[in-house]
């Protein structure tokens, strides 16, 4: 067996991914809304000058407070959502401090959003004044808003508002599913059966003993000149004994 020191690679639910994508669609839908707060930025003004011109109020201070609540909250609102698409990459790669933080920021923004939403359907602007002295009421700001903006501004800015808080606590509720938990542990070392046909790396040598010789490259053992094998038979002698030998010599014919 080989304990290998890799760990093994974390398939990405899919409630993981639906929940990414509904962030970044979150953060697509607060750019959308800043741009409409711009767009609509001067028009807003003259319509709060208009309807403080007869008060002891200054219309113009009060359309400057509007207008930098209404700009520095969409601005507040995209940088936050913003850090929720940042985290929605780090949501990808399994990392539970993420999704933690994802939950927290999250939880902020769907009070901000939902709080907005709740400001809208109650009547819009709202001056704090009442209906006390000279000052406009909250319905006569509403109605000059109306008639300055275009038509399309409030249903538009409202759908936008519920489509947000919807697409974030969605994404909110898919990371908290059962399902997305073993992705955002911290992953363990896993084993892995040995490849056929690999190699099993050597037993390292003790220090100060000589190496074992390889079989290729080594020289051969010195030649003592003589012959392994006799000479062929055409290059021998004559294999007649000698005559000097006992037993040798044929009997005498008579």
């Amino acid at each position: 067996m080989v304990d290998s020191q890799s760990t093994p690679a974390r398939q990405r639910p899919s409630i993981v991914s639906i929940s990414s994508y509904l962030l970044f669609l979150f953060l697509a839908l607060q750019v959308i809304s800043l741009i409409i707060t711009l767009s609509t930025f001067s028009k807003t003004r003259d319509a709060l000058r208009e309807a403080y011109a007869g008060s002891a109020t200054d219309g113009d201070q009060v359309a400057d407070v509007f207008a930098v609540i209404g700009i520095g909250g969409s601005i507040v609102l995209l940088l936050l959502a913003v850090v929720l698409g940042v985290l929605a990459l780090f949501n990808n790669q399994g990392r539970n401090g993420a999704r933690i933080t994802t939950w927290i920021v999250g939880g902020i923004m769907v009070c901000c959003v939902g709080g907005g939403l709740l400001s809208n359907a109650a009547g819009g602007f709202n001056t704090g004044g009442g209906t006390t002295g000279d000052a406009p009421s909250p319905e006569e700001i509403q109605r000059r808003l109306e008639e300055a903006l275009p038509s399309w501004v409030t249903p538009v800015s409202l759908l936008l508002g519920v489509l947000s808080l919807i697409a974030l606590i969605t994404a909110l509720v898919l990371l908290a599913l059962p399902k997305a938990n073993p992705f955002f542990r911290k992953p363990t070392a896993g084993w892995e059966p040995p490849t056929p046909g690999a190699s099993y790396p050597g037993h390292p040598q003790a220090p100060g003993q000589p190496g074992y010789p390889q079989a290729s490259g080594e020289p051969g053992y010195p030649s003592s000149g003589e012959p392994s094998y006799p000479p062929p038979a055409a290059d021998r002698p004559d294999d007649t004994p000698p005559t000097d030998r006992p037993g040798s010599t044929p009997p005498p014919s008579n």
